[in-house]
């Protein structure tokens, strides 16, 4: 095992999850999930999620099983709203309630410090956009991505292939697929920080933007 993922990054106390609301508990992506959730707690980060069912669900209860803490950015869903809502089972230590879902997904960003994204539906995508658009925005300053699953590699490729991405925009992530690569990746990134080659990674609960 890579002395990597025995040690926690200094600067990174917060980590959030994304991933589909629709996904099994029994399935092999909530189990990855729960997984990479139990490894994050054991070596000491905070696990913050979207407080629903799914993927959300299955990080809060990966990270509780080992005695870890989570954060929950929940949105009570209207009647007009294709939209899961908070989910009772989640049993989160801390609430933050959003107002809408674009203010959800701010605060997700904001608490965040390093962002974990597993396969997921139009919800999933427009996080990992915004995530990744303010990655490029402020390169340099930005809060990395880690993208789980070898499905990644195809995706990304298909952007660089047909998209306008910059050399800015594929440095900003890195693709994973097992928890002990998780971990890892954030110590890169956190090597990479004190090398200079990023400047920044915000502390917890600061403005994302800076």
């Amino acid at each position: 095992m890579n002395d990597n993922t025995l040690r926690k990054a200094k600067n990174i106390e917060q980590v959030a999850i994304f991933g589909s609301s629709h996904a099994a508990l029994d399935s092999q992506l909530a189990k990855d999930t729960s997984e990479v959730s139990k490894k994050l707690a054991e070596a000491g980060y905070i696990v913050v999620d979207g407080g629903g069912p799914g993927v959300m669900r299955a990080a809060t209860e990966g990270a509780k099983s080992v005695g870890g803490k989570v954060i929950g950015i929940v949105l009570e869903a209207d009647e007009h709203m294709h939209y899961e809502g908070r989910d009772p089972e989640n049993k989160f230590d801390i609430e933050i309630k959003a107002k809408n879902f674009v203010e959800r997904t701010i605060a997700l960003m904001r608490e965040g410090q390093v962002y974990v994204v597993f396969n997921g539906g139009t919800g999933t995508i427009s996080e990992f956009g915004m995530a990744w658009g303010l990655a490029k925005l402020y390169f340099g300053h930005h809060k990395p991505l880690i993208l789980y699953g070898k499905f990644w590699e195809n995706i990304m490729n298909t952007f660089k292939e047909n998209m306008l991405i910059t050399n800015e925009e594929r440095e900003v992530y890195k693709i994973v697929d097992s928890p002990e690569g998780v971990l890892e990746a954030i110590i890169q990134f956190e090597e990479e920080l004190e090398k200079g080659e990023h400047k920044y990674i915000q502390t917890t609960r600061g403005d994302f933007t800076n």
